[in-house]
């Protein structure tokens, strides 16, 4: 049994929890000992250590932010489900906040703004902080411009670091000062602190607008393509700052093997960072050595009048609107929402809304239509339906509860199909984690682009084929 947290006062009501006082608050943590990372052997009550330890930095990440809860009650290998209203009660320390959604609902969303809440929501189990880019005094206004830089299968861990560069460069050409740390996963995240004087609509313009410059200065290994059939490189996801999205907030530790940190770096940093020499283990030295490296992010607001004008030239140009996450509703000039592979109809049949702020409905809690099969004829004539045939053929091989599920499913079709599978390249291998209504589940797909015609395997069953939307369905029967 654990007799203190880091030095701060302790008490023992039984064996399975402990109450520890943080800014004047008594906070309890269940199961302290419980092993959230099996792989270090590192505890329930060791993380809370470490954010109490790096507690100064991971609040300036969430100061007053309202928070999605992505709970993982059994650890970092246990599977996490989503909570986005607080819970009916909360500490007398903990705020919440009221967040309208894209599909018109409401709710009230926890807020930290002191290290006991933060002690809270950790004992929740949320190994990652998932705030919105908002302050509670002002939920429509971000004051925050968020770019993830998100490398694909295969991509070295040095593309992401050069990409990275260039975002510092096209961020600073436009009168805006990038922050950088690592994501905790595979990539980089570089923040900018923007004036609360745009919507979310306005500001996820302005994040296209730089992932289209950051592309076409480092065409070779940056996009800005939504879709991933068509995606090469570090892809700059311009939809992170959709609203209603959540990044992991600096100091984060996320739910990787290694229990990695998303750590603030110093430009100077970047070109020589490795992704895992931020842990729970080494963070908290380093942050008690140099503090928190993003401390001055608060103080370098700028205005994002400058990526917009390049978005109105860009627009000229003939590059519009990109896709938006499915569950939003349709934009005006927004292109097909529909994987080029799987586009049937010429693009401006599509019908096009004009608001993609605008309510609709129950927007993201409607089940999505399931995976059809594909309907393309062996000698590539086309089918009945109308689907013309894919220029990059896409087959749907496994939907499954779990990540280990799935990719057993992909074993299963590999050694079904042994002309085909040699043929796969490395980023061939679409890999999906899927939100449902509460968790995640797992979506692999093939690309059989390199995969000659005659060895081409049809669509099949998905082999599991997991729906996570009957629970769903039979609530609402």
């Amino acid at each position: 049994m654990r007799l203190s947290l880091l030095g701060y006062p302790v008490a023992m009501p039984g064996s399975k929890s402990l109450a520890i006082e943080v800014a004047g608050h008594q906070v309890s943590v269940s199961n302290p000992d419980k092993v959230f990372f099996p792989e270090i052997g590192f505890t329930k009550g060791e993380l809370v250590d470490y954010y109490l330890a790096v507690a100064d930095g991971a609040l300036g990440g969430v100061m007053d932010r309202p928070m999605a809860l992505k709970r993982f009650v059994n650890g970092a290998t246990g599977e996490a489900f989503f909570q986005k209203r607080a819970p009916a009660s909360v500490p007398e320390y903990v705020r919440t906040v009221e967040l309208s959604f894209p599909s018109g609902r409401t709710a009230d969303e926890v807020v930290v703004s002191n290290a006991a809440a933060l002690v809270w929501v950790v004992n929740l189990g949320c190994i990652d902080l998932n705030p919105h880019p908002i302050r509670g005094d002002d939920t429509e206004h971000p004051d925050e411009l968020r770019v993830d830089l998100d490398p694909g299968p295969g991509v070295p861990w040095a593309d992401v670091r050069r990409v990275a560069m260039v975002t510092r460069d096209v961020l600073a050409d436009h009168g805006l000062t990038g922050w950088p740390k690592t994501s905790g996963s595979r990539g980089i995240h570089v923040y900018a602190r923007i004036e609360r004087r745009w919507g979310y609509v306005e500001v996820r313009r302005a994040a296209l607008a730089l992932a289209r410059e950051v592309e076409r200065r480092a065409p070779q290994i940056a996009t800005s393509k939504w879709w991933k059939e068509e995606r090469h490189g570090v892809f700059i996801d311009y939809n992170q700052n959709a609203k209603d999205r959540t990044v992991a907030s600096a100091y984060s530790v996320r739910p990787v093997p290694d229990a990695r940190v998303s750590a603030p770096l110093t430009w100077e940093e970047v070109p020589d960072a490795e992704l895992a020499d931020f842990t729970v283990r080494t963070v908290p030295g380093r942050f008690a050595k140099l503090g928190d490296v993003g401390a001055g992010i608060d103080e370098a607001t700028g205005s994002l009048d400058d990526l917009l004008e390049l978005s109105e030239r860009q627009e000229r140009e003939g590059q519009g609107d990109a896709p938006w996450p499915p569950q939003y509703p349709k934009a005006e000039g927004e292109p097909p929402r529909v994987q080029p592979s799987r586009q049937r109809r010429p693009s401006e049949e599509y019908a096009r809304p004009s608001n993609p702020s605008a309510p609709r409905g129950r927007a993201g809690s409607v089940p999505p239509a399931r995976p059809s099969a594909s309907l393309r004829r062996q000698d590539g004539t086309v089918s009945p339906t109308g689907r013309r045939r894919s220029a990059h053929p896409l087959l749907v091989i496994s939907q499954a509860a779990s990540k280990e599920d799935a990719l057993a499913g992909l074993d299963r079709w590999r050694a079904r199909h042994p002309d085909a599978a040699p043929h796969l390249a490395e980023d061939d291998v679409l890999v999906d984690g899927m939100r449902g209504r509460f968790t995640l589940w797992w979506r692999v797909r093939v690309n059989l682009r390199h995969v000659p015609e005659a060895d081409r395997p049809p669509q099949e069953p998905p082999d599991p084929d997991y729906d996570p939307w009957q629970a769903f369905r039979e609530e609402r029967r």
